[in-house]
């Protein structure tokens, strides 16, 4: 099984968001129900769009829960500023466009870069753990070679 690091905040939304699909479970069968009412499965759209949905839905409970059992909370207290790591806030200049940046490196599955939240798995995350402020890193991306110096490293 594969781990998932993440906040508590992370953590706690997930099994949110985990409780909320379980509590659909009734909603969904009652429309299964309805739909079977109606009559003949075999020509009833209602009925199997109710049976997809029931699908749809068992897929993303099965997926949820294998999140929680995986998560695994990063102790926020054990967070330091030396080195780029996870939960730090980055600051970076694109060497090539001058163009700065910040964000804060987190879990896969609190990722979220319209808001300043950057997978941790990414090539420029990838490339910046474990480096200092002050140098120039090398970020593999589709596109080719991009360099950020990192300018700043501090606590979210």
């Amino acid at each position: 099984m594969e781990i998932h690091y993440m906040t508590q905040d992370g953590l706690d939304k997930l099994k949110k968001e985990l409780a909320d699909a379980i509590a659909q479970r009734p909603v969904i069968s009652a429309a299964i129900a309805e739909a079977r009412d109606k009559g003949d499965l075999s020509e009833n759209a209602e009925y199997e769009s109710a049976r997809e949905a029931q699908g749809l839905l068992e897929l993303n409970i099965s997926k949820l829960q294998n999140l929680v059992a995986a998560a695994r909370v990063i102790d926020e207290t054990m967070i330091s500023t030396d080195k780029v790591q996870m939960l730090n806030k980055v600051k970076v200049r694109n060497v090539a466009s001058k163009q700065e940046m910040q964000f804060v490196i987190v879990g896969e599955n609190e990722a979220d870069f319209a808001h300043g939240k950057l997978a941790c798995t990414t090539p420029i995350a990838k490339a910046l753990i474990g480096h200092k402020v002050g140098e120039v890193v090398d970020a593999v991306v589709p596109s080719g070679v991009m360099k950020f110096e990192i300018l700043e490293i501090s606590l979210q």
